[in-house]
């Protein structure tokens, strides 16, 4: 018996029965010769921690657009942050906290530059829409490793898919990461306003901190316990009513006082242009997109509006801007 499979009779002997076994998966689209040493949900982990795509977040916007400071947030530590907090709460069930983490650290992959007010631009202008947690399954699939994917098991996939707030994920793993998702941003957001000077912890509305906490850190512990408390040895994942409306009280909060604030999103109009721009000229000169992208549309037979979102929405923030400049800003003639 080799250490991949010592793991797999680990988790039948230690883990929830509502967990979902490695030995259990319904595998990946193309047949692999499995590890010695990792589980099957262990390698899907690491290969999305290695992919392009994941370093790319480290330069793409969570909230604030390009903020001037080294503590705010960014997409990558949003995804950090998810995993954290899903992984505590799949320890805690005894749940399968490897196709956790595999799940909240690929959730956005298919995140634009400029965070959802890129999402809104590429899904405004392209007739296919756009949506990221469907862009997300997309560059696992088929984006990843020039085109091959990277072969991700199906449950990982579908924790990706239905991350969403309309989503349903198969697994408890998936249900888990879906509520770490709005957990984790509703509460760093929170912490990144405050320190932007949007509002300050008073503003918050007493009839949410009373219950849920009036720091970061208490309304952490106090979701992520309830949480806990009311899905022990059950078939799904749930909160209770009071913590749960209180949340989502919170969250309405934070759209009106953060995610449509002037102030807090003074720039977006702008980023919105650029890429709606970004996206009429690759539209208008194909033949300007890298070769990989040209070789989806000529030899894979890609939807060539599918292929520009595909670049666009890959691109870091820094790299949209560049390559915008590099389009349309005129430079001075040298001799």
């Amino acid at each position: 018996m080799n250490i991949r499979e010592k793991q797999e009779q680990l988790e039948i002997k230690n883990l929830s029965k509502y967990a979902a076994l490695s030995i259990n998966s319904q595998g990946r689209d193309y047949y692999e010769e499995p590890c010695d040493v990792r589980t099957i949900y262990q390698r899907d982990r690491d290969r999305v921690l290695h992919c392009k795509a994941f370093r790319r977040l480290k330069h793409k916007t969570q909230v604030f657009l390009a903020p001037e400071g080294d503590h705010y947030r960014t997409r990558l530590i949003h995804t950090l942050e998810v995993s954290q907090i899903a992984r505590s709460i799949s320890r805690a069930l005894r749940l399968n906290e490897d196709l956790t983490e595999a799940i909240a650290l690929a959730h956005d992959l298919g995140h634009t530059p400029f965070g959802h007010a890129g999402e809104r631009a590429l899904n405004e202008v392209s007739p296919n829409g756009f949506k990221h947690y469907e862009q997300s399954v997309r560059v696992v699939e088929c984006l990843e490793k020039d085109g091959r994917g990277l072969n991700l098991t199906k449950e990982v996939r579908d924790g990706i898919l239905n991350h969403r707030t309309s989503g349903n994920p198969g697994t408890l793993e998936g249900k888990v990461v879906r509520l770490s998702d709005k957990i984790a941003y509703i509460n760093h957001d929170i912490d990144d306003a405050i320190r932007a000077g949007i509002f300050c912890e008073q503003d918050i509305p007493r009839e949410y901190t009373d219950i849920l906490g009036n720091t970061t850190k208490s309304r952490l512990n106090t979701l992520i316990n309830d949480i806990i408390t009311n899905s022990e040895d059950k078939p799904d994942i749930l909160m209770s009513e009071e913590i749960g409306n209180a949340m989502s009280g919170l969250r309405s909060f934070m759209f009106e006082s953060l995610y449509t604030n002037k102030k807090a999103k003074a720039e977006e109009v702008k980023a919105r242009k650029l890429l709606i721009e970004l996206y009429r000229y690759y539209e208008q000169n194909i033949t300007d997109l890298p070769k990989n992208y040209l070789d989806m549309i000529e030899i894979k037979g890609h939807d060539k509006d599918r292929v520009i979102c595909d670049y666009i929405a890959g691109m870091s923030d820094q790299y949209a801007i560049a390559t915008f400049e590099e389009i349309f800003v005129p430079v001075s003639w040298k001799v």
